[in-house]
Order: structure tokens, then C-alpha cells, then sequence
């Protein structure tokens, strides 16, 4: 047992040694509501490059959401739509904690996945149960309106007492949280597993980290919000068509740019046959990238009109574009309309 748990501390060492790509996030997603993946090399997959990030995403994308992976560090196949994350290998709770705001500030997300205390269970298991409810309560005080899921850990090879003796404090830890207003919801994440689902008794191989994959997908699916934000509406000006609306959201800003999203909305009772949006984007701003619709200019007053494949909008129904920017995302462009031929 000794040689096993310092065989597992080496490796977790070696892990935490890695060198990581780091950046500002790249708008590689298809847009929609900020997630962040937060943990160790559990969400950062080690062993198999991208983890549970890799079946989660081809998920969500498959069923229509419009996700934003977020996170300072970036790794995992093609097959991974969005690359970004927060699971530092080799990292114990009190580690996370000590940089949550950090990112929560830099990365605003809307959803947070969190899988945490596997090294504290090899490295300083007393006292874990305490700093796990330390760190929740960081991240709801800064970030209060994210929905939290919180995972018991999935089980470890020679290590599964001190486990359990874990996981059975995260449900009360989660309960108390919710009773007072919090947006807190437990995940069963220990059961979903077995040790046969571990590569190296630590970390999933493909078939665990699909089995995560499916643990998570259902649980943000059974939360309202969580995977569908809601754009600020703002009002069509005066002059233009009534039945065709405009609404704008900042996906995600970095330093430097930012990703926005533009909601085109048929109010009317009628079918719309092509649209186009008119808005002012703010000093500095300049659009680099742009899909879902085709743009004349790039800076100042711009305006967008619809794709070949997006200009029809049913009674109600609604399209989107996106574009990446350069300059401070803070500024909402102003006079936000849409009119239809």
C-alpha cells in the first residue's frame, strides 16, 4: 500500500510539473453560454488528451446548445470543439481556491463543472471536506448568479476509504448552500464509475471519461439556465421595422477583444424574408471576425444582413450571428435594429 500511494504521489508530482499552453480565450466555440471545466488532470484528461471535455461537447453541440468552454488553459483533440479549461494537473482544492477569483473575474462564466479533491486524498486528506466548502463558498460569493455543479470524486485505486469518507460530506455541504440561495446542485460522479473505468487507478481511461461525460450532460440538462443564457434586450429604434428585433450580448472578453452575439428575432405573426442589423460598435472596437451573416464595414456604424441560409424567419422564430472584436468588450454598440425588406 506504502509503494502504491508513493507510486501515485510521484506521478501527481510529475503531472503538476507539466508545462501548459495558457491564453486568453480564442472564440474557437460556437458562442452560447460560458462553462468553465474546473479541477485537476481529471479535467484536464491525462491520460487521454481532453478527458471528459471531449464526449461532453460533441453532447451538447448534437442536441442544438451553443456552448463556451472557458478557462485559462487549452489542450485536447480536434474532435474538442472548444478547448479551454481549468483542471490543473497535479492541484489540490486549496490551490484552486487560491486563483478562483482570479478567473471567475477574467472568465465570467455562466456554468462551473467542478471535480476536485483527488490529490488532497494522497497528499492531505484531513481537513478537505472543509476547504471543498471554503472554495464553493468563493465562488458563489464572486460569482453568485453561476449555477455550480459539484462532483463527488470518482473512486481511486487503494484509496477508496478515505474517498467515500469525502464524498459523503459533499452532499450536506451542497444542501446547505442551496437552502440559503445559492445556485449549488450535487453530481453523483463517484458511482458513475468503477476502478475497472481507471487507466492507471487514478485517471479514467476513454471509456470513464465517456461515462463522466454522460453524468455531466444529464445533470446540466436538468437545471434550466445552465446551458441557455439570456441575451439583454434592447430596443428597436425608432424608424425601424417593428416585427424584426435585435438583442446583443457579450459571450466572452479577453485583453485586447472580445466575442458578441447578435440575437435576430421575428415578432411579427408573419414570415420575414431576409433582415438586416444596424448598430454603432464603440471607439476601438473593430470587427475581425465575423458568422452568420454578412457585414459591410468593421468599425463605427456597421451594418449585417442575413446569410444565404438564415434570411427566412418564421412567425417567432429567431438566427444569430457572431463576430470576434478587437478593443474593450465592456461597451455594449449602441442603436442595436434590425429591418426587413
Amino acid at each position: 500500500m506504502t509503494r502504491l500511494l508513493s507510486g501515485l504521489v510521484a506521478v501527481l508530482t510529475l503531472v503538476a510539473a507539466t508545462v501548459y499552453v495558457t491564453r486568453a480565450a480564442d472564440a474557437e466555440s460556437n458562442g452560447g453560454v460560458r462553462v468553465m471545466p474546473l479541477g485537476d488532470s481529471i479535467t484536464d484528461g491525462f491520460t487521454v488528451a481532453g478527458g471528459y471535455r471531449i464526449d461532453l461537447w460533441q453532447k451538447l453541440v448534437a442536441a442544438g446548445y451553443r456552448v463556451d468552454f472557458v478557462g485559462s488553459l487549452f489542450n485536447g483533440p480536434s474532435s474538442l470543439g472548444d478547448h479551454d479549461h481549468e483542471g490543473h494537473s497535479g492541484w489540490r482544492i486549496d490551490q484552486i481556491d487560491a486563483n478562483i477569483v482570479t478567473w471567475l473575474r477574467t472568465y465570467q462564466p455562466r456554468t462551473i463543472l467542478l471535480h476536485i479533491g483527488t490529490n488532497d486524498m494522497y497528499q492531505n486528506p484531513n481537513g478537505a471536506s472543509i476547504r471543498l466548502a471554503t472554495l464553493i463558498d468563493h465562488i458563489t460569493g464572486n460569482a453568485p448568479d453561476a449555477e455550480v455543479f459539484v462532483a463527488t470524486i470518482i473512486p481511486l485505486n487503494g484509496a477508496d476509504p478515505t474517498v467515500r469518507g469525502y464524498n459523503s460530506a459533499i452532499p450536506g455541504i451542497v444542501q446547505s448552500r442551496a437552502a440559503a440561495g445559492r445556485h449549488v446542485h450535487l453530481v453523483d460522479m463517484y458511482s458513475a464509475l468503477t476502478t475497472a473505468d481507471l487507466a492507471d487507478g487514478v485517471h479514467p481511461n476513454a471509456g470513464g471519461y465517456s461515462k463522466m461525460a454522460n453524468v455531466w450532460y444529464n445533470a446540466l440538462r436538468s437545471v434550466p439556465g445552465s446551458l441557455e443564457g439570456t441575451p439583454t434586450p434592447t430596443p428597436t429604434p425608432p424608424g425601424q421595422d417593428g416585427a424584426c428585433g435585435a438583442t446583443y450580448r457579450t459571450v466572452n472578453t479577453w485583453s485586447g477583444g472580445f466575442q458578441a452575439e447578435v440575437t435576430v428575432r421575428n415578432s411579427g405573426s408573419t414570415s420575414l424574408n431576409g433582415w438586416t442589423v444596424r448598430m454603432t460598435l464603440a471607439a476601438g472596437q473593430a470587427v475581425t471576425n465575423l458568422w452568420g451573416g454578412v457585414a459591410t464595414g468593421t468599425g463605427g456604424a456597421i451594418s449585417v444582413r442575413n446569410a444565404s441560409y438564415n434570411g427566412s424567419l418564421a412567425a417567432a422564430g429567431t438566427t444569430t450571428f457572431g463576430y470576434v472584436a478587437t478593443g474593450n468588450g465592456a461597451t455594449a454598440p449602441a442603436a442595436v435594429g434590425c429591418s426587413s425588406p
